[in-house]
């Protein structure tokens, strides 16, 4: 990741405390229309960009770990600024610490992400209207389907790491 090419992304809390850096492009972002992203959020929806906590690198202050009930039963754990209290980034019990799902409007040109699919649109509020030409389900998606072969491919890598730290 010393490439200069590789782009990075920055972002931060609304009080600056807390200032971050994405150090490669995400996985995946993701349009969120459920009724709990609607409630978090305080908004239509969430978009997040989902990507490798290793990958999120803290360049000022440190987050607090926020641990919030979620619709899977499981919680997930939202990490907040400890001064200004605005949600950074969540982790979901399905990918565990090792993906962090950051909120793209805290970053400092959220413009760059855009979604790369609209989820659970069953539940979106009806005068928001989908862009065409990005995918959009009803629900969940079929990971296989949507993501880029490339982001695929650092999954697995990320699951291969994190097996052979449990296996060794």
């Amino acid at each position: 990741m010393d490439d200069s090419s590789t782009p990075t992304y920055d972002g931060a809390c609304t009080c600056g405390a807390v200032q971050y850096r994405l150090t490669s492009e995400p996985l995946f972002v993701h349009c969120c229309h459920c009724r709990w992203c609607q409630r978090e959020t305080g908004s239509a929806f969430a978009i997040n960009a989902m990507i490798e906590a290793d990958r999120v690198v803290l360049l000022e202050g440190e987050v607090e770990v926020v641990p919030t009930p979620s619709a899977s039963g499981k919680g997930q754990k939202i990490s907040r600024c400890p001064s200004c209290r605005v949600a950074l980034w969540s982790n979901y019990a399905g990918a565990g610490d090792a993906v962090h799902f950051v909120r793209v409007g805290t970053l400092i040109e959220p413009d760059r992400l855009p979604p790369d699919i609209h989820i659970f649109t069953s539940s979106k509020q009806p005068w928001v209207v989908l862009p065409p030409g990005v995918p959009s389900v009803p629900e969940y998606y079929d990971r296989d389907r949507y993501w880029p072969q490339t982001s695929l491919e650092r999954r697995q890598a990320l699951l291969d790491r994190l097996d052979r730290r449990s296996t060794g």
